[in-house]
């Protein structure tokens, strides 16, 4: 197929579906997107979780047998969610091995209330990945101060990290960080590192959501000027930053001995905003070694009538700064825009797992 999708695909971009269901597991939907729709990946989250479960499709015959274990809300969730994960690993399974480990991932993530418990994020991560018992699960963990070494130390025990919610330059440098400290503990304790493999998932949409409304409040024609570039701008940055991190001597020493890169994964691509093109966030962030984690709607309107560059990060970086600093300028600060971003997705993520255990806990009662 010669569609935007396994064209924007065959330019560098691993296109990764940001969605999971059983029903789409049964019915062989997410297995056909791989071929016609050039998926190579899955994503999930809370929020993806606590639609897919709550709508009950798919899930009546677990869930009975959990209520007749007695289990409880939280416990029901580990299984329900770990099981649909190993199946779509296994769906996946080919491409992981043919890809050498790049892609065939599906990602999980701990429970969001551990945001800023360190050691609880690690046991958790490493009960997530025993449970899934899978080789091309990701286990993702929130780029907070607490996830950072939580994250190398999840890396030097050999176990694949989607690192989440990263918003800022300055946490993705510090991401970037933390990966290659557990690569190098990793390597000393003996792992196969080769095996090792994480991408850090920088989010886009939402800075644009923030930014602009202050823009707005602002009000000048300057500041309309300036709206919906900051996300563009960021995203851009970031992908400065993984190949300026990547290529320094220490990297290339690791990389000899076979250590992967860190991929950027671009991440929140849906479009929040009517007035802009809804394949914004994926058509203007095209370049080599990319994640692009996609909600369906996003992916189904790239292949519909997506334009796709070879190229449209790389050369514009001095843009990039220009518009961030621009938007600095003008009184709208960067570190308190990214800081609050962080603060609202961990909560976002919390109040999504709230509803995911009350509505397990519903589920779980009316099957007694």
């Amino acid at each position: 197929m010669n569609s935007p999708l396994a064209q924007l695909a065959a330019n560098g971009v691993s296109i990764w579906l940001d969605d999971l269901s059983r029903t789409r597991i049964k019915s062989g939907a997410l297995k056909d997107l791989i071929t016609s729709r050039s998926v190579s990946g899955v994503t999930t989250n809370p929020t993806i979780f606590a639609g897919s479960i709550g709508k009950g499709d798919g899930y009546e015959q677990q869930v009975s047998e959990l209520a007749a274990g007695g289990a409880t809300a939280a416990e029901a969730i580990f299984e329900i969610t770990t099981r649909d994960v190993a199946d779509a690993c296994d769906i996946f399974s080919a491409v992981y091995h043919s890809s050498n480990g790049f892609d065939g991932r599906v990602s999980i993530e701990v429970e969001p209330g551990l945001a800023h418990d360190t050691a609880g994020t690690v046991a958790q991560a490493k009960q997530l990945y025993e449970k899934v018992g899978r080789e091309n699960v990701m286990i993702k963990i929130p780029a907070t101060k607490a996830g950072l070494s939580a994250i190398t130390e999840v890396i030097a025990s050999g176990i694949s990290v989607n690192v989440t919610l990263i918003f800022s330059l300055q946490r993705y440098k510090e991401v970037i960080a933390s990966y290659k400290a557990g690569v190098a503990l990793a390597k000393a304790a003996g792992l196969d590192i080769t095996k090792i493999h994480s991408v850090a998932s920088f989010f886009v949409s939402r800075v644009d959501s923030e930014i602009d409304k202050r823009l707005s409040a602002i009000g000048t024609a300057d500041a309309n000027t300036m709206k919906s570039k900051a996300a563009l701008a960021n995203a851009r940055l970031a992908y400065e930053l993984f190949e300026q991190e990547f290529s320094d001597s220490d990297w290339n020493e690791m990389e000899l001995m076979g250590a992967n890169k860190q991929r950027p994964l671009m991440a929140s691509t849906g479009v929040k905003d009517p007035a802009l093109p809804d394949t914004l966030y994926v058509t203007e962030l095209v370049a080599p070694m990319l994640v692009n984690t996609m909600p369906e709607k996003t992916m189904e309107a790239v292949f519909d009538h997506g334009v796709i560059p070879s190229n449209s990060i790389t050369g514009k970086y001095e843009e990039a700064k220009l518009i961030l600093h621009t938007i600095n300028a003008m009184g709208i600060s960067y570190d308190e825009v990214t800081e609050l971003l962080e603060k609202e997705g961990v909560e976002k993520f919390v109040a999504s797992w709230n509803e995911l255990v009350e509505s397990v806990a519903a589920a779980l009662e009316a099957a007694k």
